[in-house]
């Protein structure tokens, strides 16, 4: 049991990194067995080590020192009477020697007793730095050559596989699944994944069962990458404690579920949006990261061109009519569409939106989330939002022809209104109002602008470097007036993880909709009638916007044949 005044229960409360109720629900549950409370707090997921370590960092002084800041010369163990078996037992690393002091690294700074000791043993003196449990740990694995295991490998290594006995099994009784995923080696396995995605920069986590391995995939910048995956034995175990975090109903494996997750990691308030899914050999499991501190709500730093952001702040500021944002799942749509609200957010101005799901909460603004299940769907909720007297609506996605309907009904009579729609380009759009049933002249009187957008990644500033450029990729990019231009790409480096890459910033396509299209529209004429009669005006394609931003070495040629389609298609 907890000491009655410990020393760190005294300065966590204090900072308010944890709570009472914390330190009550330990006590009631008897979690904490070892010496130091950190430990418990850690394992058991009520508190990240980062912000354990810098908390007692900043009220000890003592340094906190991160595995790369660790002295590259080895570890000054040779001559000294330290084993191996000690060091991890009591979670400590020499780290440096200097004359008759040598400087170690612990994760307990409270454990006077093992620093006195080493200080009696050697006949030195001690001074003390802090460091997390699996940077030491990793450390001495690295230094003594026993099998190099990596933190996966010694969360594993805690979990006992009698426990995991019948985990897989439909029939086993719910607190067996509940009390094994809510041990402390099952926490620190989840934490770890998840804290590892994050430094990552990714935005989306997949844990993959399939029928002799758990694949784990992080999507970084948009593109999927393999991870060192946890053993498919834990499977089960490692969903269960997700689903219990997401407030899921942990005895029902053969439907989706939807949950969320709150957590603070690494200093940053993370939201967490998690999808399971019954597959051939388990539940497969999707978070996706909404990083609150990374969400950029500013539109003139997302990437615009100074002709599109001007011409949009304008369509913006309109009283009334539709605005339309389209691209594929995934092209930063929401984030667009959240940036605009925000620049129009002011007192006067009621706004309302209906969203599948609700990502990011904003202060001032009416958020929906869709329940289909109750019949709260987005035709529905669009109804009931008329009645509530916004000024300006926000449609998640326009899906059916219905909702299509009653947000231009809304649109014509005084609301500003701003949706999704999934089209290849700012045109397609139109076209795709129209095979939805709604009449041209609907289309033409209340629809004031269509914005396409890609997501294309930055290339690493860090390991830029010139590239070469194909005869007929060269001309191609030669509508943009510029006869000499250089390409970049990324070498790769340890700041990006060795794909070149840091970042995504976006390319768009803004058709205004003026006189000459309300004609054609108005004429069911085609996309590409659309689409030209627009580039004859002075819009840009997705397209050669990011010619401009290859030119201008923000990006790669290859990024921008990824995700658009040649001009002349």
């Amino acid at each position: 049991m907890l000491k009655k005044v410990d020393p760190v229960e005294r300065i966590l409360l204090r900072h308010k990194k944890i709570s009472e109720k914390v330190l009550q629900e330990v006590k009631t549950n008897n979690l904490h067995s070892h010496n130091f409370l950190g430990k418990t707090l850690v394992d058991h997921g009520y508190i990240h080590t980062q912000t354990l370590l810098e908390t007692l960092s900043a009220e000890l002084h003592l340094p906190y020192v991160k595995k790369n800041q660790f002295p590259k010369s080895g570890l000054p163990v040779e001559g000294l009477s330290i084993s191996d078996t000690f060091l991890r037992e009591k979670i400590i690393l020499p780290l440096q020697l200097k004359d008759d002091t040598l400087i170690v690294a612990v994760f307990d700074p409270f454990d006077q007793y093992t620093i006195e000791d080493l200080k009696v043993s050697l006949g030195k003196n001690i001074r003390v730095v802090l460091s997390s449990e699996q940077d030491i740990l990793e450390s001495i694995e690295a230094h003594y050559g026993e099998g190099g295991s990596s933190a996966m490998d010694r969360m594993v290594g805690d979990i006992n596989d009698d426990d995991l006995h019948g985990l897989d099994s439909l029939d086993e009784s719910t607190e067996h699944i509940r009390d094994m995923a809510s041990e402390a080696p099952v926490i620190k396995l989840v934490n770890h994944i998840i804290s590892e995605a994050i430094e990552s920069r990714a935005s989306d986590i997949h844990l993959e069962p399939f029928d002799d391995e758990l694949l784990l995939r992080y999507r970084i910048d948009g593109i999927l990458h393999e991870f060192d995956p946890p053993p498919k034995r834990l499977s089960s175990a490692i969903t269960t404690r997700i689903k219990i975090m997401a407030k899921m109903d942990i005895s029902e494996r053969r439907l989706p579920q939807d949950g969320r997750i709150k957590l603070k990691i690494l200093g940053k308030d993370i939201d967490m949006r998690v999808s399971t899914l019954p597959t051939l050999y388990g539940e497969s499991v999707v978070m996706r990261i909404l990083d609150r501190g990374s969400l950029v709500l500013d539109l003139s730093k997302m990437g615009f061109p100074k002709k599109i952001l001007k011409q949009l702040e304008e369509l913006i500021r309109k009283p009334y009519g539709k605005i339309l944002v389209t691209g594929p799942t995934g092209s930063g749509k929401t984030t667009t569409l959240y940036a605009a609200l925000s620049q129009i957010n002011t007192p006067d101005k009621k706004i309302i939106t209906i969203e599948d799901p609700v990502e990011y909460q904003m202060r001032g603004i009416n958020q929906i989330h869709v329940k289909s299940k109750i019949g709260l769907d987005f035709a529905g909720g669009l109804r009931s939002i008329v009645r509530q007297d916004p000024d300006v609506i926000m449609v998640g996605e326009i899906r059916d022809p219905e909702t299509a309907d009653i947000s231009i009904q809304a649109a014509l009579t005084g609301h500003l209104v701003f949706s999704t729609v999934h089209t290849n380009d700012a045109a397609g759009a139109i076209t795709r109002l129209l095979d939805m049933g709604i009449e041209n002249f609907l289309i033409s009187s209340a629809l004031l602008g269509v914005l396409a957008q890609r997501l294309v990644r930055v290339i690493c500033p860090n390991c830029k470097e010139e590239s070469s450029l194909t005869p007929i990729l060269r001309a191609e990019m030669g509508q943009l007036g510029k006869e000499d231009i250089k390409v970049y790409r990324g070498k790769g480096c340890k700041a990006c993880s060795n794909t070149g890459f840091k970042g995504r910033c976006g390319i768009y396509e803004l058709l205004v909709i003026d006189d000459d299209i309300r004609e054609l529209v108005l004429k069911k004429s085609t996309s590409q009638a659309i689409g030209d009669q627009a580039r004859q005006t002075g819009m840009r394609t997705l397209r050669e916007d990011g010619w401009d931003k290859v030119a201008k070495g923000i990006t790669t040629v290859e990024e921008i044949l990824r995700v658009t389609l040649s001009d002349r298609n």
